[in-house]
């Protein structure tokens, strides 16, 4: 789970970029990327509800698995594959479904490296982008960049995002790693602010009858 969870969060970490190199910035990519910066900034919270396919080529394997993730701030609550994540901005709950345990930890912002809350900012250094070409997904004209990352050791090489013409959203985006896998998040619902509480982004034990706690604090 926790390297899935990773990819995830690597993921959801290049929804808005821009690099801190002005030779690594295409102007015609990054007019399209501040557009959609700008829509998911203004809003409060948002949901996400994603199919991911994973293609592995070595392996003969394609597998898909749905989730959904609300985020509000720097606070994030993650459901998929009957686990759930979730982060109030200073404590981690990491629910396990198939053994009924949970596991409680501090959140270090200075330790994680990419993660839903930084969304806006992480891909605003290390990642060059190019505006690749324009096509259509499920009927829709999208916009199509790619970002490639500064350090030649990211197991990353390449993050393609298909952005909406219509609405700036974001449609898809596929990470190639350099063993040959391929992740493809497609969205499937989008909800701008839905209604959240502080309850939405905690853990509560009543709700999760004998589940074992293990509090790594």
């Amino acid at each position: 789970m926790k390297r899935f969870f990773s990819l995830l969060l690597a993921l959801f970490a290049v929804v808005q970029f821009t690099s801190a190199q002005n030779n690594s910035k295409d102007p015609a990519a990054q007019k399209v990327l501040d557009a959609m910066s700008k829509k998911y900034q203004a809003m409060n919270a948002f949901k996400v509800n994603f199919t991911q396919t994973l293609e592995s080529p070595s392996a003969k394997v394609k597998e898909n698995m749905t989730g959904d993730i609300t985020v509000a701030g720097n606070k994030f609550r993650l459901a998929v594959a009957g686990q759930e994540v979730i982060n109030n901005g200073s404590t981690i709950w990491t629910f396990m479904k198939d053994v009924n345990e949970v596991t409680v930890s501090d959140y270090d912002p200075e330790e994680t490296e990419m993660t839903p809350s930084q969304i806006y900012n992480l891909y605003k250094k290390g990642y060059k982008y190019v505006y690749a070409e324009e096509a259509k997904e499920g009927g829709e004209a999208v916009h199509v960049i790619d970002l490639s990352p500064e350090d030649r050791d990211n197991q990353v090489y390449k993050v393609r995002l298909h952005i909406s013409k219509k609405d700036h959203s974001l449609k898809s985006w596929k990470m190639f790693r350099k063993n040959g896998n391929r992740y493809t998040y497609t969205v499937k619902k989008f909800t701008p602010n839905p209604p959240v509480t502080a309850s939405t982004f905690a853990f509560d034990k009543s709700k999760y009858k004998g589940v074992k706690v293990v509090d790594l604090r």
